[in-house]
């Protein structure tokens, strides 16, 4: 297995017991599986992992992009709770950026670990107003609501937007914050899972970003 396990919400360790997997900081939970580094073989890992939850990506992506990063949670692949990717690149008005996509149930919380919310889900005021943006997500179209990040230890380096699809939450959070321009209603997601031979000419690598 090239995943190593975690917790979802925070990096204590975990150790697994008979009762199921245990951290040292919120008892008992549903592993986190995060590769040690990005690559084809493990992204195979991954997908096996999660294959009850869509991986979604940003597609295609541009030149000189890549996946750096990408999870997934839950004990048992026909149950699991979320997924992860992050994908990392140059933009012309940023320099580099990386756009973390989390879909999870709700509860799970390994969207607000990567937004630095205080929150497990993104909150009461999602919905409140018109829309920040609309995503295309395979074929519907999905409204994003700004998720606060007061309560995040470096607030000012990701903007963050959250909504709701196929009865979970979807969270992008863009770093640096000013990369949040990039995004457009026609910026279209893709499930990896489906994606078929296109899939082996995913370039990885790259730094994971730190969460």
């Amino acid at each position: 297995m090239s995943l190593l396990i975690g917790c979802p919400r925070c990096a204590a360790p975990v150790t697994e017991t008979p009762a199921g997997w245990v951290c040292v900081e919120h008892a008992e939970i549903e592993p986190l599986w995060r590769p040690a580094e990005p690559s084809y073989d493990a992204f195979a890992d991954h997908l096996r992992r999660s294959s009850s939850v869509p991986t979604y990506l940003p597609w295609p992506l541009s030149p000189g992009w890549s996946v750096s990063d990408f999870a997934a949670v839950g004990a048992d692949p026909d149950r699991a709770r979320a997924t992860m990717t992050c994908s990392s690149g140059p933009s012309e008005l940023d320099g580099p950026v990386d756009v973390i996509v989390v879909t999870e149930e709700a509860g799970t919380g390994l969207g607000a670990r990567i937004a630095g919310t205080a929150h497990d889900d993104p909150g009461a005021d999602l919905g409140d107003g018109p829309p920040s943006v609309r995503v295309r997500l395979d074929r519907q179209v999905v409204p994003l609501w700004p998720v606060s990040t007061s309560a995040a230890t470096a607030e000012w380096d990701r903007s963050v937007v959250a909504g709701e699809a196929d009865g979970r939450w979807l969270w992008l959070v863009l770093r640096p914050a000013s990369a949040i321009l990039l995004l457009r209603n026609d910026w279209f997601l893709r499930d990896a899972s489906q994606a078929g031979p296109h899939l082996v000419e995913l370039p990885f690598g790259g730094p994971a970003p730190a969460w």
